[in-house]
């Protein structure tokens, strides 16, 4: 009943939407001679606020049109290359010049959480791996867009997609998990290891994510683990409403994910909204245009599917299936211990307040066999959860050291090519410390 509600709300709030759109255009009409007053601007600003409070957000857009190539421009085109009913799988085409000529930078895999948010959240994540890397990244497909005829989708089809998208890549891509695709991709690494798959990763980057919760035990984690499934089962999960595509489709909705993250930090967000009325009255652009920027991407949600959600917070919140090794995937056991031939490394963020320090890093007592020289932890001071991916630190400090990562395992095990090419690249080393 939640999803009707909300969907109800929306419906009756569209002619109230539509009279304030209307307000608000006559007052930006140039001739109109209270708009330029204190009271004019109060009441645009009033309008504005209201939108952008009321209003849906729908998927926003990569936009990554051009990036930096050896200190040259070049275009950037979205290509998917290959697609399932719930996942594309995009690459970030850089274009070739007469400058930067044909490239063979390492290839990257980004596993996007499906959280809630879309994958467009890790746009800067993208941003800072595109000038030195081929990058892909997994763009989960709304659950509401789904028809119900297409089938189910939970953790093991998860661990499945992370499988395939490294198999349609090939050896020598290096796979990175941002936050809750840490379990999966971890999981999908193991299994191909298991099985000796040709295509086993040569890295793999696990950031903020929650290997053990048992570790320093976060707000979400204490929820999660203090309310039984049959809780969850019954309060948060809704079928699509008609006349999405899903319709019938049992799912966790975006907006219920979305409630929950704003409630932790809710006077932060009610202080962001009125400094927004305060700079709209102001006529400070750059501020409000800050503050659009974020918005649009935070609040645009989407829905997961039931199973999914309910198998993710059974596993990895309540069971603590993979560090205790009772995981299973497809009845099969997950073992971290048979991966020995991918590095790894794991990042966290020492303000994380969703996945608190040390959850990432039971990683390295998981993966026993990886040799002590291909592990690597790393924390970053001064950030909390979206500063690990996002941000001036994630830029000068973390993604640097991502990029070492990957140089120095290329180097070791001969995958960066001979020619000009090559003699462009610096003898990589560790940037970070060993575990």
């Amino acid at each position: 009943m939640h999803y009707y509600a909300y969907e109800f709300a929306h419906s009756v709030l569209s002619p109230l939407r539509l009279g304030v759109s209307g307000l608000r255009s006559m007052l930006d009409w140039p001739l109109n001679p209270v708009a330029s007053t204190p009271y004019g601007r109060h009441l645009a600003a009033a309008c504005e606020l209201f939108e952008n409070v009321t209003r849906r957000y729908g998927k926003p857009e990569f936009g990554l049109r051009s990036t930096h190539v050896a200190g040259v421009q070049v275009g950037v085109r979205e290509h998917i290359v290959a697609s399932t009913p719930f996942c594309n799988l995009l690459h970030f085409r850089r274009d070739e010049t007469v400058l930067t000529g044909k490239r063979y930078d390492p290839k990257v895999l980004i596993v996007a959480p499906m959280s809630g948010h879309y994958a467009t959240l890790l746009r800067g994540t993208v941003r800072a791996m595109l000038p030195e890397h081929e990058v892909y990244i997994t763009d989960w497909i709304d659950a509401r867009d789904i028809p119900l005829a297409m089938g189910r989708f939970d953790l093991d089809d998860f661990i499945d997609h992370v499988i395939e998208f490294v198999r349609v890549l090939g050896p020598d891509t290096h796979v990175m998990g941002v936050c809750q695709p840490a379990v999966p991709v971890l999981a999908a690494v193991a299994h191909m290891a298991s099985i000796d798959d040709p295509c086993q990763p040569a890295s793999m980057t696990l950031m903020g994510g929650p290997i053990d919760t048992r570790r320093n035990p976060t707000g979400v984690n204490k929820l999660a683990e203090g309310r039984s499934i049959e809780w969850f089962e019954s309060n948060v999960i809704s079928t699509v409403p008609f006349p999405h595509a899903g319709f019938m489709r049992p799912v966790y909705p975006g907006f219920m994910q979305l409630t929950g993250f704003m409630t932790m930090n809710l006077e932060r967000h009610m202080n962001a909204h009125v400094d927004l009325f305060n700079n709209l009255v102001k006529g400070d652009c750059d501020s409000v245009k800050q503050h659009q920027d974020f918005y649009d991407e935070y609040l645009a949600v989407m829905d997961l599917t039931a199973e999914f959600y309910l198998q993710t917070v059974k596993t990895v919140f309540k069971d603590h299936a993979l560090p205790k090794g009772t995981m299973m995937h497809r009845g099969v056991r997950v073992d971290c211990a048979a991966i020995q031939d991918t590095a790894l490394l794991t990042i966290e963020g020492e303000r994380d307040d969703i996945c608190g320090i040390g959850q990432t890093q039971a990683a390295h007592d998981l993966c026993t066999n990886i040799p002590e020289d291909q592990k690597v932890h790393y924390v970053q001071e001064g950030v909390g959860h979206y500063g690990v991916f996002n941000g001036t630190r994630w830029r000068t400090e973390i993604q640097p050291r991502i990029r070492e990562f990957i140089r120095t395992i290329e180097y070791e095990r001969g995958a960066i090519p001979t020619g000009r090419t090559a003699r462009r690249m610096h003898h990589p080393a560790l940037a970070v410390s060993p575990v």
